[in-house]
């Protein structure tokens, strides 16, 4: 009987030792990660609605600001329905798993109130991942307001979404078998997935749909610069839930992405501000909420990876970088870009994405997989070049994929509603009115 009782203790304690550990919840990260998503979801129908429809002209402010809000909810339903599943579930074919997830978590049928991820429950992820989704395709609004019919807005939104940011979130995001995320790209809050993305769709639907009548013949003022401020303010605030709650939890990484977040987007501003006051000798408002913008973005990819002094560079010449786009790039090559998606989330965007393994914190504990993290664990010198190259490898995929995609949408979208373009007279009459038959102001 003893030798019995013995064997039975030597077969049970080795797989108590080594057995795996089951997710427990953790009320701390829990808490951080629902704030976080509150956070994010407030950037969108208040800190980028705002920032948008101050810079609109008057007539077509509430247009501007319906774009968002109203890509906002619907990319918040596609997401549940469908979009999750493609970006986040495993596809049972290996070469279709590189590049889009599969159909198990539609209207997330697999996934119980009390599932975790990690040490928070699974819905509140896919919450916090909706609130992403929902932002990339209204920063896209930026680009075509004044001049895009709603109901094609409104199709572009819900088909982007699956089309698009679906499988580029996948690609980047989607765990073992996606083939950026095994690539090693660091992308830590969404450089690539949410500003590039969204700020090439702009640009793309920008040229699509045509440039607004008289642009750039006539002055376009806006409505109301410190409108556009606040929402800059709002948006500065979000991005804490944005960059730190991409940490996934309370912890040291959450407080070094919030730390570079600050004083990047800090340093960003104060650019743009003294860049405009020696070529223009006025620093404006609208300048420094700009570069607070471009900042913002520029950090995105990088916030947890690099410690202050490289927040500070990256801050500093993504502010120049979107600057220059701005005021010389739309210029030179003369398309119309309404609010400057392109030129603030995109090229800051491919900035912050290509300067982060150069300014990275050499640990590999905070480093995902990638040649940086590899050659740090192996003891041998770290592999920036290697790193680089996947992050070009990250910025090129997503980049195609975006072009490819929207312009399929745009057509699509455009086929459906009978053409993008409002007519003329809706144009100069103001889409508030002859779209929403509202004013932003009765005077």
């Amino acid at each position: 009987m003893k030798s019995k009782i013995l064997t039975l203790l030597m077969l049970l304690v080795p797989a108590l030792l080594f057995a795996e550990e089951a997710p427990k919840l953790d009320t701390g990260d829990t808490a951080w990660m629902m704030v976080s998503t509150a956070f994010v979801l407030l950037m969108t129908p208040a800190g980028l609605a705002l920032f948008y429809s101050g810079m609109t002209r008057s007539k077509h402010s509430l247009n501007t600001y319906t774009m968002v809000v109203g890509a906002f909810v619907l990319a918040l339903i596609v997401w549940v329905v469908a979009g999750y599943s493609l970006a986040f579930s495993t596809n049972p074919n290996p070469t279709l798993q590189k590049f889009i997830g599969g159909f198990s978590s539609v209207l997330l049928s697999d996934i119980k109130w009390n599932d975790l991820s990690g040490t928070y429950p699974t819905l509140v992820f896919v919450a916090f991942q909706g609130t992403f989704a929902a932002i990339t395709v209204a920063i896209a609004a930026g680009s075509v307001i004044e001049r895009i019919k709603f109901s094609t807005w409104v199709v572009i939104v819900v088909l982007w979404g699956l089309i698009v940011y679906a499988p580029i979130a996948h690609m980047v995001w989607g765990g073992d078998g996606a083939y950026l995320f095994d690539e090693g790209a660091l992308d830590f809050a969404g450089g690539t997935v949410v500003h590039m993305n969204g700020g090439l769709a702009g640009l793309v639907l920008a040229i699509l749909v045509g440039k607004r009548t008289n642009y750039p013949r006539i002055a376009i003022k806006p409505m109301s610069v410190m409108l556009t401020a606040l929402g800059a303010a709002i948006l500065w605030f979000g991005w804490y839930g944005f960059n730190a709650g991409s940490a996934f939890g309370a912890n040291s990484v959450a407080g070094l992405a919030l730390m570079t977040t600050t004083i990047a987007t800090a340093a960003a501003g104060a650019t743009w501000m003294f860049v405009e006051w020696a070529v223009y000798k006025k620093p404006t408002l609208l300048g420094i909420a700009s570069g607070i913008v471009a900042g913002l973005v520029a950090i995105t990819p990088a916030a947890g990876f690099v410690g202050v002094g490289g927040a500070i560079v990256i801050g500093v010449i993504g502010s120049l970088i979107a600057f220059f786009g701005v005021v010389v790039l739309k210029k030179m090559l003369k398309y119309d870009d309404s609010l400057d998606a392109f030129g603030i989330h995109f090229l800051a965007g491919l900035w912050g994405a290509l300067a982060t393994p150069f300014f990275a914190i050499l640990d590999k504990e905070v480093l995902w997989d990638g040649p940086l993290k590899a050659s740090l664990e192996a003891g041998k010198s770290p592999d920036i070049i290697g790193q680089f190259i996947v992050q070009l490898e990250s910025v090129a995929l997503v980049g195609l994929w975006t072009l490819i995609g929207t312009t399929i949408v745009y057509f699509v979208a455009s086929l459906i509603t009978g053409g993008a373009r409002v007519d003329k007279e809706s144009e100069e009459i103001g889409l508030d009115e002859s779209i929403h038959g509202e004013r932003s102001f009765y005077l």
